[in-house]
């Protein structure tokens, strides 16, 4: 079996580049975590935050820093006059559910379509079970070892913005607008844009590479929010506890037990039907925290999901004598197709960058969200491209090599397309 062609000379050419920066990043622990009280909310963060400014200043680039936030800024000069400022982004978080820490990227070259056997905790990678790893047949394919996220989300993000901005400050002779690169902490517990600082990112469009499959460009993403139910037991000595003793634990688990069964979970949902998913559930006799996160494409759906859970939360504790509840909202990130609709110029571009790298644009909404939906609703219109990455949020993830070049060839694509005349007006 021959490998697998690249998309182009150009992604073939960003290849080396792209792998020997991803293998590096991944073995940087960046899991960010819940609840924070700073910015970034985990040091980890910072050593790999730290690593990119440096890389940047190696590439030429005079201006990289890390601010008092946790977010790295750069700039790209322009070698066109009278483009406007286009902005790149991606996150250097990973999830905090899964271990982050001691990555042992492997990459397997020139895959051959069989079951891959993770060398840790029998994992396998079993194509019959996942049609994208069947459809990359002849790749270079990295996963991690089994125990550990590999960190493609979004480090295959970072590692093809890194590649096609080295790629261009070698080539000053392909024309570019200026070019803003920022790399956000903390998108993994919702907070990557939330102290981004628009006004000093300057640009006035720019693409998250926080996608998945080949040719993924999203517009419109779920609008997101965590409901989080406290629940006050009455907590006595289990001796005595006839008639007096009320299990905020088991409370939870009656409240959890509620929610619907058929539907409306991730489980049972698709295409652009909403969902509640409980996903942590910290309980003691006295005290139990149940958090929810609450999803739907559209917002009046999404506030239904709210109440529902409000409303079971209170009706099951109030059949639970002594038991008391609180129930709050935390809005974490809209939709962004509202937003990004009025200024069509930028997923225009982003279609046609794809053309260019020879991938035909696949428009689907994505059950997710990113730092774009935040930062979309500040006033920074920014769709997502893919990556590359597959599986996330799993020990399963893994990254085709050859879609990751694609994706930093698009970055690459994308930067001359924002140079011609009709963009120029557009923007």
């Amino acid at each position: 079996m021959s490998p697998a062609p690249f998309t182009s000379d150009l992604a073939e050419s960003l290849a080396p580049d792209l792998l020997e920066r991803f293998l590096r990043y991944v073995r940087v622990d960046t899991q960010s975590q819940p609840d924070r009280d700073q910015s970034p909310s985990t040091p980890g963060q910072l050593d790999l935050s730290r690593m990119l400014v440096e890389e940047l200043r190696a590439l030429g680039l005079e201006d990289p820093e890390l601010d008092e936030n946790g977010y790295v800024f750069a700039t790209l000069p322009a070698t066109v006059d009278n483009a406007p400022v286009i902005g790149l982004v991606a996150h250097v978080d990973t999830i905090p559910d899964l271990p982050g820490a001691g990555v042992e990227p492997i990459v397997h070259r020139d895959y051959d379509g069989a079951v891959i056997e993770l060398p840790r905790e029998g994992i396998r990678l079993d194509p019959a079970e996942m049609p994208a790893l069947a459809d990359v047949v002849g790749h270079d394919v990295v996963t991690a070892s089994g125990d550990t996220l590999l960190g493609a989300d979004d480090k295959a993000g970072v590692s093809e913005i890194m590649a096609a901005v080295a790629y261009l400050a070698a080539h000053p002779e392909l024309p570019r607008p200026t070019l803003r690169i920022g790399f956000t902490p903390d998108e993994e517990i919702g907070e990557g844009a939330t102290l981004f600082d628009i006004e000093r990112f300057g640009a006035v469009c720019a693409y998250t590479l926080d996608g998945s499959a080949l040719g993924e460009l999203q517009d419109e993403t779920f609008s997101g929010s965590e409901v989080i139910i406290t629940i006050h037991g009455v907590d006595v000595h289990p001796g005595w506890g006839y008639g007096k003793l009320v299990n905020a634990a088991k409370v939870a688990a009656r409240v959890v037990a509620a929610l619907p069964a058929d539907g409306l979970s991730p489980e049972t949902t698709q295409d652009r039907e909403g969902y509640v998913h409980p996903h942590k559930i910290v309980a003691t006799g006295e005290r139990a925290e149940i958090r929810v996160i609450a999803r739907d494409f559209d917002d009046d759906k999404l506030a239904k999901h709210e109440e529902l859970l409000r409303r079971t939360a209170e009706e099951v504790v109030a059949a639970a004598p002594g038991a008391t509840v609180e129930v709050k909202v935390r809005h974490q990130y809209p939709n962004m197709r509202s937003y990004i609709e009025k200024f069509p110029a930028v997923v225009e571009a982003a279609e046609r960058a794809l053309r260019a790298e020879g991938i035909e644009p696949i428009r689907k909404e994505t059950r997710g969200g990113t730092d774009g939906s935040v930062l979309s609703g500040r006033g920074l219109p920014t769709p997502n491209l893919f990556t590359g990455g597959h599986e996330y949020h799993s020990v399963r993830e893994w990254a085709s090599l050859h879609e990751m070049s694609a994706a930093s060839a698009t970055v690459v694509r994308l930067a001359e397309v924002w140079t011609t005349s009709e963009l120029r007006v557009a923007a």
